[in-house]
C-alpha cells in the first residue's frame, strides 16, 4: 500500500508518502517562520494564503522524491482537525481533490493522535497502550492511547499552551520567534532557581490539567512590573534574559512532568510518548526521562523531525485504514482545540 498523508494544520505545508509496512519513501515540509516572525506569531489568514501557494508543489516534490506517481496511489489521509480553519480547508479541499480525481479513498487524520503515533514510528514497534503527552504551540494535552485507534483524553490547558507561553515570554525578552528554541537557548545560559514563578495545579492530585497564562504574567511582572506595555525600552542585559528564560523553562517543564507522572500514575501504565514541537526541547527530554526512569516506565519522545508538524506522523492513517475507517468525500475541517 502506498500512502499519500497531507499535513496543513498550522504554518507548515508538509506531504509524505509512507507504505503500510511504515517504510517512509519521502517527506517534504515547507515551513513558514520567516512570514510570521515579524508577528512573533502566527498569523491566521498568512498561514493560510501560504498553504494555497504551496500545497501543489509539496504533493509534486513528495510523489517526485517517492518515485512514484499519483495513479501508484492507494489512499489519501489528510489532518483535518484541530487546527486553524484556513490552513485545514487548503490541505482538506488538495485531498478531497486527488481523492475524486483518482477514485481513492480518503482518510481523515487527527492531528493530536499523529502526534503521539510518531512515537511508533521512532520505536518501530508497538508501544500501545500508553500514556501520550502532546506538547506544541497550540496544544497541551494528555491522552491515553489504547490499542488498535482508541484515545481517551485525560486533561489538558485551560489557558495557554506550553509553545505559546514559550513565544510571548520569548518575545518579551526580545528574543526571536519561534520562541522556543529562543528561550532554551538562552537557558542554557541561566539560573533556573532566579525567580520562583508559578506551577499552577502542581500538587493538585485530582487534575490533569495545565495552566500556563499565570505563568506568562508572572514573567512580564517580573521583568518589567505591572501596567507596562513596551517592553522594548527595558534594554534587559543578556544575564537576565539568561535567569528569566531559565527559570520560565523551569516551571514549564515541572508542571509538564508532574502532570504526565500523575496520568501514568492513574491508569498504571508503563509506556510515556511524547510528541509536538516543544517536546524538542532538551530540557523537558531530560527531566522525563530522569523521572521516568526513576518510576520504572518506559519513555519514547518523537525524534526531533518528528516533533515539528510534519506528514509522516499522518501514517497513523494506515491504522485506520486496516480498521475500515475511511471518511466521506463530505468530510470537513474542526479547527479549534478539539481534545476528543
Amino acid at each position: 500500500m502506498h500512502l499519500l498523508t497531507i499535513e496543513t494544520t498550522c504554518d507548515e505545508t508538509a506531504a509524505a508518502v509512507v507504505t503500510d509496512d511504515f517504510r517512509i519513501l519521502a517527506s517534504v515540509v515547507a515551513s513558514q517562520d520567516e512570514l510570521h516572525r515579524r508577528f512573533h506569531g502566527v498569523v491566521p489568514e498568512i498561514a493560510a494564503r501560504a498553504h494555497v501557494e504551496r500545497i501543489l508543489p509539496v504533493i509534486d516534490e513528495t510523489l517526485r522524491k517517492a518515485e512514484i506517481a499519483l495513479t501508484d496511489l492507494d489512499a489519501i489521509a489528510v489532518a483535518h482537525t484541530p487546527g486553524l480553519a484556513g490552513s485545514l480547508l487548503v490541505g482538506l479541499i488538495a485531498a478531497k481533490g486527488l481523492c475524486l480525481a483518482l477514485n481513492k479513498p480518503l482518510i481523515a487524520v487527527n492531528h493530536l493522535h499523529a502526534h503521539i503515533y510518531a512515537c511508533k514510528l521512532a520505536a518501530a514497534r508497538d508501544v500501545f497502550p500508553c500514556v501520550g503527552l502532546i506538547v506544541s504551540g497550540g496544544h497541551s494535552h494528555l491522552y491515553q492511547r489504547d490499542p488498535a485507534t482508541q484515545f481517551r483524553y485525560l486533561g489538558g490547558t485551560i489557558d495557554d499552551a506550553a509553545g505559546e507561553a514559550f513565544d510571548k515570554v520569548a518575545s518579551m525578552l526580545g528574543l526571536p520567534f519561534p520562541g522556543g528554541p529562543a528561550v532554551s537557548k538562552a537557558a542554557a545560559h541561566g539560573n533556573r532557581a532566579a525567580y520562583t514563578f508559578p506551577r499552577s495545579f502542581l500538587k493538585d492530585e485530582d487534575r490533569l490539567d495545565f495552566s500556563f497564562s499565570g505563568l506568562k504574567t508572572a514573567v512580564r511582572y517580573a521583568i518589567a512590573g505591572p501596567g507596562k506595555l513596551d517592553f522594548s525600552s527595558l534594554n534587559l542585559d543578556d544575564q537576565t534574559i539568561a535567569d528569566v528564560a531559565a527559570s520560565f523553562e523551569e516551571a514549564v517543564v515541572d508542571c509538564l512532568v508532574a502532570k504526565t507522572l500523575l496520568a501514568a500514575r492513574r491508569t498504571k501504565l508503563q509506556t510515556v510518548c511524547v510528541g509536538g514541537g516543544v517536546a524538542a526541547n532538551r530540557r523537558l527530554r531530560d527531566r522525563l526521562q530522569q523521572e521516568c526512569t526513576a518510576a520504572g516506565l518506559e519513555l519514547i519522545v518523537a525524534p526531533l523531525q518528528l516533533c515539528t508538524d510534519n506528514a509522516v506522523m499522518g501514517a497513523i492513517a494506515i491504522e485506520q485504514w486496516k480498521a475500515g475507517e475511511l471518511a466521506p468525500l463530505t468530510l470537513d475541517a474542526k479547527p479549534g482545540l478539539v481534545r476528543n
